[in-house]
């Protein structure tokens, strides 16, 4: 697929974090290569909250998109950048790289992707599962689980990509 094709087509989105898990990225990375399609890779700063849009207002532009010139949020994407490019570079021979872009957000991490997916018109939102252990089973009781809200509250696909760690593996 030509480079012009690839960018007219809508991007993935792909939900990622700071020391995620590889397979999220690769899983992203390789399916938009195969589809022939860019990735938008999305960020959500949960510490930065969401106000109502209302275009009138520019501040309240600036809490959709968080300014990417606060040094936690810059060190964040130099983080995430890093781990995108190496997640590119494992695409296999003969493959063609999916062109990609990262984006950071406010708010709830789910509402975010949602809304980053269709603003982009986006076929697919890949996020992934939350790691083993009581304190991430306490921190998705008590805000909820970003793949389980996407799944009910809008319209897209969305792809859960699992961490394949064995089961009796306790490291991480």
């Amino acid at each position: 697929m030509s480079p012009e094709q690839m960018n007219s087509n809508p991007p993935l989105v792909v939900g990622i974090a700071p020391g995620q898990h590889v397979e999220v990225l690769q899983t992203a990375v390789s399916l938009a290569a195969r589809l022939g399609t860019r990735l938008l890779c999305a960020y959500v700063d949960e510490a930065s909250f969401l106000v109502d849009w209302d275009p009138a207002r520019p501040a309240h532009r600036l809490s959709l998109h968080p300014d990417t010139d606060d040094a936690n949020i810059g060190a964040v994407a130099l983080e995430l950048k890093s781990a995108i490019e190496a997640a590119v570079a494992g695409v296999p021979p003969g493959t063609a790289a999916a062109e990609w872009t990262l984006q950071t957000l406010a708010g709830d991490p789910a509402r975010a992707l949602a809304r980053l997916a269709a603003e982009n018109d986006a076929p697919m939102i890949i996020v992934g599962t939350s790691e083993r252990g009581f304190s991430h089973r306490l921190a998705e009781a008590l805000s909820g689980s970003v793949g389980a809200w996407l799944t009910h509250h809008q319209s897209r696909p969305v792809l859960i990509v699992p961490y394949r760690m064995p089961a009796h593996d306790d490291r991480p």
